[in-house]
């Protein structure tokens, strides 16, 4: 694994950053919210922004990527990367971040959908070794990202917008100087691709379960700091960036344990479908639970890592089922679900702070709690279109590494 080109490297580099962005700007929202007068309704929005332009850049990645290339398609997301966080890191408001954000998001749509492709393409000595080191980037990027911001937000809620952009200016330059130009054509894409992938009964019942779920994943990624610190203060502490940042660290490193380790174990010893009703049914009381302990540091504190848990292998879980209860190539069928799934993730963000100010701070948890129950009724009514799932079946290294990355990129 060691053994493999530099712009193998460079590539995971900028793959790891990349990931780090998804967990970066946790600890730093009530900062946000203090220093820009901002309400934590309004500061959640750097959520919806970001992932509703995903979500609608996901459902045209392959047609892009197929029209540009890989490299070109790394490279133009990249550079949207980094222009859009320096500008969200320079802003004066919160509705110039939010607008930055939504950029941020096309880039990573862009860069995300087409790395696993680029860094086994450019990888030497089998592609197996170098899916390997993909997810690892992967994990420490989804590990580091909240630490990361915890640290630079204790500086500035500006550290980690202006960290991110130079990394991933680092990344920039590598993989413009080390990953060559490929010597073949990608075969196109329809524009069209991605919306029609919906046509699929088992994917749309996938796509539906993931939708609700991936409310449920946002509630507690992107409302919880608030309980956090508010719990904090009543009791007397100082929960700043670095403890929500150490927080959401461990829940980074929950989830990417799980994603790599503990889910092909279970779906290798219980099948994929009841791996799926298991973990939506223990994240949904998990949620439950935080809605009962919501003014308790330590009850959210543990629930939230132990969510990561959940979240990972329910993120590999689901995007293997994808893989396999389809005949739509892997690329349209993980791009069009991330598409439907991040939608999901756009709303609960945007609704969390309204249901707070009317139902307590214990309301966006049980919302979310609720939003799981649906997302099993779903897979329980879908359950005749994936009827074809087994208990495991083989997938490569490559369909492992997508599995896992569109399960984790958000």
């Amino acid at each position: 694994m060691l053994r493999q080109p530099v712009a193998v490297w460079a590539i995971a580099f900028a793959c790891a950053v990349s990931f780090m962005g998804i967990g970066l700007v946790d600890p730093i929202l009530p900062a946000i919210s203090a220093e820009l007068d901002a309400t934590p309704s309004q500061t959640m929005l750097l959520f919806t922004s970001y992932l509703l332009i995903t979500a609608v850049a996901m459902f045209f990645s392959g047609f892009i990527s197929s029209r540009l290339g890989a490299r070109r398609t790394l490279l133009i997301g990249l550079a949207l990367v980094v222009t859009f966080a320096a500008l969200a890191g320079a802003s004066g408001t919160v509705d110039q971040i939010i607008g930055f954000r939504g950029g941020w998001g096309l880039g990573n749509a862009l860069f995300i959908s087409t790395a696993l492709a680029a860094i086994v393409g450019a990888a030497s000595g089998g592609s197996r070794q170098a899916v390997i080191l993909y997810e690892s980037a992967l994990g420490v990027g989804m590990a580091v990202g909240p630490l990361l911001g915890g640290v630079l937000g204790e500086l500035s809620w500006r550290g980690p917008f202006f960290g991110t952009a130079a990394l991933m200016a680092i990344g920039f330059i590598a993989i413009a100087v080390m990953l060559r130009p490929p010597t073949t054509r990608p075969e196109p894409v329809s524009i069209t691709a991605g919306l029609t992938a919906l046509r699929d009964p088992s994917l749309r019942t996938l796509a539906l379960t993931a939708l609700f779920y991936n409310y449920g994943f946002f509630t507690l990624l992107a409302y919880s700091p608030y309980p956090l610190e508010s719990a904090a203060a009543a009791i007397g502490l100082d929960f700043g960036a670095h403890e929500l940042g150490l927080v959401f660290f461990g829940w980074g490193v929950a989830l990417a344990l799980s994603s790599v380790l503990l889910a092909p174990v279970l779906t290798r010893r219980f099948g994929l479908r009841p791996v799926l009703f298991a973990m939506l049914g223990l994240l949904a009381v998990t949620l439950a639970g935080m809605g009962i302990g919501v003014h308790s540091v330590t009850v959210l504190v543990a629930l939230v890592v132990t969510a990561g848990l959940f979240l990972g292998v329910l993120n590999t879980a689901l995007t293997e089922t994808v893989m396999v209860a389809t005949q739509l190539p892997h690329g349209v069928a993980s791009a069009t679900y991330s598409g439907v799934r991040f939608l999901g993730g756009a709303i609960a963000p945007a609704v969390s702070g309204s249901i707070a100010a009317a139902l307590g701070a214990s309301g966006p948890y049980w919302f979310g709690a609720a939003s799981l129950l649906v997302s099993i009724l779903v897979l329980t009514l879908g359950g005749h279109t994936l009827a074809h799932v087994g208990r495991r079946p083989h997938v490569t290294a490559q369909d492992e590494a997508e599995a896992i990355t569109v399960g984790d990129e958000v």
